[in-house]
């Protein structure tokens, strides 16, 4: 920790709504805020991180019902297992507030009377198409094929009387935030959205009250009304540090607010940039100083689904690799902007040779021979070689960047490089062969050098490595008997004291996987996590299939080498997907080809759903001549395999492929 303080830091992430287990692409944006906090504290600043759960709503309310408990009893349950994966994680939060927990209930009833009493809420009533699944009301020309534009499930016709938050009073002011603070909402494309989108189209007001439902904050003046999410659940942010409407703010929140950051999911960043911050603007309050949307982590490119027994939880991942290790995965593999790849192959894989081969043995190696050659004792005595000076400018030099790298939140990118600073030191190793220099006693001056360089890099490593990897930092300097240094003197080679003695019983900190064995667990978890949903959905075994006889296609003529040359097939990712309005059969498409990306219309809709084809690899015709089908231009022609019956599967690479991959 720095020596110096910089001021306060106020983070928080979404609160996580508790309807169910959160999996771990839930879970990620914990991990990734107490990297983000633990590096502050590091920098020296005052910290107040904040996460926890979002319980009120009609969907808790039916679920509720559903297993014959009581809402509160209900999201006491889901909140606690979200709370104890929050822990064990080692998210080193200061409060997890739940927007059950009174102090918070009593403010978002006194910031609602306050916005009425103001003009800024009026009372007035709802009609249109509402999905219960979206909480959400829908009018017909937002419909997709009759169906909610964002789930795809059916609606029905509501009528209720509501109130409403008039946007558009604040809108022109909100445009005029974000143009002038180009911070605001990260990263860029996620602004560019909110802006073409939503904003420079006009706001309409904004429903803030249900009255079809009960489980709720009561609105204090009107109590057939609750509180709709958008006030309750986002108010969170300042009721959580002791804001209060009638002017008798905490000496708390006076010091952290406004926010540094709000960490959030990138599917609610509308949420957080435009509704939030007129609330804030009618209550007289700042603007958080940034928003950050992070891009999902999906498994094997698709959603997970309990249906298909892939959703990756923390704790199982926990139980087979430990709790830094899975820290280290979800942080090193999610893009700054694009979505990222969980499988189980690739967690082994990175485990074997990111932390067991560079990691794990550069610890191993330095601390046994230290204890070999010299009984554990680590002296500097000055006999230098040019390759020293190579290893010290990397290592001091890497403090800097990695502040470079977090101020940008390319969390990814910091962690990279503090284990290029271990992959320095096990080439460092390579280069002066420690085990040659033994051999002859007069360069044991020189070994003793080499043995001190590496324990002091490894020293400013692992104290880069805490906000990461907290428990394996620790692991690392008891073994070196070092503490973790002040950030300011990272870029400061040569501290660790001479004569420093390092343990005599060194700990492997990550053995190699056997990844059959691994992955057989994990056949276990898929089975037993599908036949769960199964029970709890009431899905009956159903006899094996009948082998299927072979499909018999008509022949068409035989063409040149020539013809098949002039197509050309490349692996495209899907990053977007949505149905086409009034078509029964197309689903449209944005597919990424290497550096650019195409729309593609497919007539798969029966198939596969919007959320199912995102994150998707496919086999794509890149140059096909654009058509317009349905009112919409399409560039190309993603290829699909067709049964008997007319049933289409796509066709996707079985390994895994970068976009934009020759298919030849």
């Amino acid at each position: 920790m720095s020596s110096n303080s910089k001021g306060k830091y106020y983070l928080t992430t979404a609160i996580t709504y508790t309807s169910g287990k959160p999996h771990i692409g839930n879970t990620y944006e914990a991990v990734m805020a107490d990297s983000i906090v633990r590096f502050k504290r590091l920098q020296g600043y005052d910290v107040y991180f904040q996460t926890g759960t979002d319980e009120h709503g009609q969907k808790i309310e039916a679920k509720a019902k559903a297993k014959d408990v009581t809402p509160k009893a209900y999201v006491d349950e889901i909140s606690g297992t979200v709370k104890s994966i929050w822990d064990l994680m080692n998210t080193s939060y200061d409060r997890f507030i739940r927007t059950t927990d009174e102090d918070h209930e009593k403010q978002v009833q006194k910031i609602f009377t306050k916005l009425y009493e103001q003009g800024d809420i009026y009372k007035g009533a709802y009609e249109g198409m509402y999905c219960t699944e979206c909480e959400a009301f829908w009018t017909n020309a937002q419909l997709i094929d009759g169906k909610c534009p964002d789930c795809g499930r059916d609606v029905t016709k509501a009528k209720e009387e509501a109130y409403f938050l008039k946007l558009s009073k604040y809108a022109d002011r909100l445009i005029e935030h974000i143009n002038t603070h180009p911070e605001f909402i990260q990263p860029v494309s996620r602004k560019n959205e909110m802006m073409n989108n939503f904003l420079l189209p006009g706001l309409q007001d904004l429903c803030v009250s249900r009255s079809s439902f009960k489980w709720g904050i009561p609105v204090e003046f009107d109590e057939k009304h609750v509180v709709y999410v958008w006030i309750d659940a986002l108010s969170n942010y300042i009721t959580g540090i002791g804001y209060d409407a009638e002017g008798n703010s905490s000496e708390k929140y006076k010091k952290y607010w406004p926010a540094d950051l709000h960490l959030i999911g990138k599917d609610i960043v509308r949420f957080h940039t435009i509704y939030w911050p007129i609330i804030l603007m009618a209550l007289g309050e700042p603007l958080p100083k940034q928003v950050f949307g992070h891009p999902w982590l999906l498994q094997g490119g698709e959603k997970m689904s309990k249906s298909r027994g892939n959703v990756v939880y923390a704790d199982d991942l926990v139980r087979l690799f430990g709790v830094d290790a899975v820290r280290y995965f979800v942080l090193h593999e999610m893009p700054y902007e694009n979505d990222g790849i969980i499988t189980w192959e690739l967690v082994i894989e990175r485990f074997n040779s990111d932390l067991a081969n560079v990691l794990g043995n550069l610890v191993n190696r330095t601390v046994s021979m230290s204890n070999k050659y010299f009984d554990g004792i680590v002296e500097k005595t000055g006999v230098t070689e040019p390759v020293d000076e190579e290893l010290k400018q990397l290592v001091t030099g890497t403090a800097g960047q990695v502040e470079e790298k977090m101020e940008e939140l390319r969390i990814a990118d910091a962690i990279s490089l503090v284990f290029t600073l271990f992959r320095r030191c096990n080439k460092y190793i390579d280069e002066t062969e420690p085990w040659v220099l033994a051999r002859d006693e007069q360069k044991h001056a020189r070994l003793k050098e080499v043995l001190y360089n590496l324990t002091e890099a490894i020293s400013i490593g692992s104290t880069l490595l805490a906000p990461f990897m907290p428990v394996t930092a620790e692991k690392i300097m008891a073994q070196l008997q070092t503490k973790a240094r002040d950030f300011e003197t990272l870029s400061s080679f040569g501290l660790t004291p001479s004569g420093t003695k390092v343990t005599d019983k060194p700990e492997i900190l990550f053995a190699r996987l056997d990844a059959a064995e691994i992955l057989a667990q994990v056949s276990e978890i898929q089975k037993k996590q599908k036949a769960e949903y199964e029970k709890e959905n009431g899905i009956t075994e159903t006899a094996p299939a009948k082998e299927e006889a072979p499909s018999q296609v008509e022949k068409k003529p035989e063409i040149s080498y020539d013809d098949f040359a002039k197509l050309q097939f490349q692996v495209g990712e899907i990053i977007a997907c949505e149905e086409v309005p009034k078509s029964k059969k197309l689903l449209c498409s944005k597919v990424k080809i290497g550096n650019e990306v195409k729309q593609i219309l497919s007539g798969i809709k029966a198939f596969y759903t919007p959320e199912e084809m995102v994150g998707k690899k496919v086999m794509v015709l890149v140059n096909l001549k654009p058509a317009k089908m349905a009112g919409l231009m399409s560039e190309g022609m993603l290829l699909c395999a067709e049964d008997a019956e007319g049933k289409l599967a796509l066709m996707t690479p079985e390994s895994e492929m970068p976009s934009g991959a020759e298919i030849c």
